[in-house]
């Protein structure tokens, strides 16, 4: 598995990589037992993939009529269910690995690389293990009837994409720490990646998509951008009918 080490900064650092899409979803299904948290990790793929389609659609200019405030909802959801899905990728995918290569800046010591690795792995660990336990007691407090709802709920499978997803999170990030051992590689182009994140907006984005692509990272630009401008992110609304 690749790993990379993104320099965000002088001293900000993130970790990143690109499973394929279909990952995740498949190993959140997992086996067909019964079971509430068997149902849970079904709902939790189910939702994964509503909320990968609904951004496929929105980036190529595809947006259904919203004119209802259900409609809306699910739209608002599914979007922070999509940011949620790009910020967790990486523990996720990490679980089903006993090696992992941290590609980082070529000015940095493979040690100086490891020691940032692991403190962000701490760092996610104990911050999802928190919010599982936040996300449990709200769902049980506040969702749980949703469940028994006929037919799709999107209100509940957000509950259930929450709650597992803080659970895989936290393996993923333990199973980083505990079980994966790491080798390291120097890599040029994240240098150049932090020397472009200087730049006026329109040549930091032709030079973000090249590195991305000599990287073979398609969403590394998306990534940069959503941690370093938010605002300069956000996917166009779709226009509402009367």
């Amino acid at each position: 598995m690749d790993v990379f080490l993104v320099p965000l900064g002088t001293e900000r650092h993130e970790l990143y990589c690109e499973p394929s899409d279909d990952d995740e979803a498949t190993a959140a299904i997992g086996a067909s037992a019964p079971g509430f948290f068997a149902r849970m990790r079904r709902r939790f793929a189910e939702m994964l993939h509503d909320a990968e389609t609904a951004r496929a659609r929105r980036a190529r200019g595809e947006y259904d009529p919203i004119d209802t405030w259900w409609e809306r909802t699910r739209a608002r959801v599914l979007a922070k269910v999509a940011d949620a899905v790009a910020e967790q990728r990486l523990l996720w995918h990490l679980r089903h690995h006993t090696s992992a290569c941290l590609h980082h800046p070529t000015d940095m010591t493979a040690a100086g690389a490891l020691e940032i690795m692991r403190a962000s792995m701490v760092r996610d660990r104990d911050r999802h293990s928190r919010w599982l336990v936040i996300d449990a007691l709200l769902m049980l407090v506040l969702g749980v009837g949703l469940f028994f709802v006929p037919g799709p709920n999107v209100i509940g499978y957000y509950f259930a994409f929450r709650v597992v997803g803080h659970y895989l999170s936290r393996k993923g990030a333990t199973h980083g720490l505990d079980v994966v051992t790491w080798t390291t590689s120097p890599c040029d182009p994240l240098i150049e990646l932090r020397d472009a994140l200087k730049l006026a907006p329109v040549q930091r984005e032709a030079r973000l998509d090249a590195i991305g692509e000599r990287l073979r990272l398609p969403r590394l630009a998306l990534f940069v951008n959503r941690i370093c401008w938010p605002g300069a992110v956000a996917e166009p609304r779709p226009a509402t009918t009367v």
